[in-house]
C-alpha cells in the first residue's frame, strides 16, 4: 500500500486522507502481512502476470526495479527470487518494519507515490500491485508522471488493481482492526487511458476472475521512447 493525496472519498478534499491512509495500514500491517504472506502460492495466474514482468525487466537490460506499495514485502521479495533487483517503498512505517524483518537481506523504505523520491531515470521498471487503489482518479495522472519521471526509457510497468466502477470506504480491515481508506475499483481501458496519457505504451492486459464479484486486472505498458 503506497498512496498519497489529500482526500476522503470521491469529490471530497480533506487534509485527514493521508494520515486516516498511513493510520489504517499501521493498524492493520500485522494482520495484513499474516493474511498475504502465501498468498501468491494460490494465485498461479498472478505469478505467470509477475514472471512475465521479470522476463521483461531481464529483457531490458535489468537494474533497480521499486516495488511501489511493497506493503509487508512478500511480492518485493518473489521478485528477488525471480532473479530481479527489487526493492519496496511504502506509505506506512509499520509495513515497512514488518517487510525489513520478514526479508532482512532486502532494501525497504518509508515512500510516497505523488511525491516520490526516486532520481529522475533511476528504475529499471516499476509494479504498483495493487497499490493505486486507494488513490483518487484525479491524483492518478500526477502518481503516473512521477513513474513516467523515474523510469528508464523502455522500462517496464506493471499495474494490478481491482476492476469495477465503484469507490467505497473501507472501515474494518484484516483482522478486525478500524480503517479508514476509500477502494477505488478501475475499468482496465481507463487505467489503459491514463498511461498513454502519461507517455505509456501499453503491451498487455489480463483480468483474472472475471466471473467472480471481485476481479482483478493486470497491466503491463513501458515507457514509449521519446517521453
Amino acid at each position: 500500500m503506497l498512496a498519497d493525496g489529500n482526500t476522503s472519498g470521491p469529490g471530497e478534499r480533506t487534509d485527514g486522507w493521508l494520515v486516516d491512509t498511513r493510520t489504517s495500514y499501521d493498524t492493520v500491517a500485522g494482520s495484513y502481512a499474516d493474511f498475504v504472506r502465501d498468498s501468491l502460492a494460490r494465485q498461479p495466474y498472478l505469478r505467470a502476470a509477475l514472471a512475465l514482468f521479470a522476463d521483461l525487466v531481464h529483457a531490458a537490460g535489468g537494474g533497480p526495479v521499486a516495488d511501489l506499495g511493497c506493503g509487508p514485502g512478500h511480492v518485493t521479495a518473489h521478485l528477488q527470487n525471480l532473479g530481479v533487483e527489487a526493492f519496496g517503498m511504502d506509505l506506512s512505517p509499520a509495513m515497512v518494519d514488518i517487510a525489513r524483518q520478514d526479508h532482512p537481506g532486502l532494501r525497504f523504505e518509508v515512500g510516497s507515490m505523488t511525491d516520490l523520491q526516486l532520481a529522475d531515470g533511476s528504475a529499471a521498471a516499476l509494479l504498483a500491485f495493487w497499490s493505486l487503489i486507494h488513490i483518487p482518479d484525479d491524483l492518478i495522472p500526477t502518481v503516473l508522471e512521477n513513474f513516467r519521471r523515474v523510469l528508464r526509457p523502455g522500462g517496464p510497468v506493471l499495474i494490478g488493481f481491482h476492476v469495477g466502477d465503484q469507490s467505497r470506504l473501507k472501515t474494518e480491515g484484516y483482522g478486525g482492526h478500524p480503517m479508514k481508506v476509500y477502494v477505488h475499483r478501475r475499468r482496465p481501458e481507463q487505467m489503459s487511458a491514463w498511461l498513454r496519457d502519461a507517455g505509456f505504451t501499453v503491451n498487455a492486459q489480463m483480468v483474472f476472475d472475471p466471473d467472480e464479484s471481485s476481479p482483478g486486472a493486470v497491466l503491463i505498458a513501458h515507457l514509449t521512447p521519446g517521453n
